[in-house]
């Protein structure tokens, strides 16, 4: 499992290596394109994240409310 996450251990070197990878795959004007999709992927994600803590933070107020009456 360990060696499958080896993000960790990447250097300048290897990142350069990668950059330019990804330069030459998706060219110039697709880069910014494909990097405003990943960042609205991320936004998406934090948003139901908080959406998911709101609720769960919630349940036990309503059910104190619940039992109140």
């Amino acid at each position: 499992m360990n060696q499958i996450l080896f993000i960790g251990n990447l250097g300048t070197g290897e990142i350069i290596i990668i950059a330019l990878v990804v330069l030459l795959l998706f060219g110039g004007k697709k880069i910014p394109e494909l990097m405003k999709g990943i960042g609205k992927g991320v936004k998406s994600f934090k948003d139901g994240m908080n959406d998911i803590e709101k609720e769960i933070n919630s349940e036990p107020e309503k059910k104190t409310e619940d039992t109140a009456k």
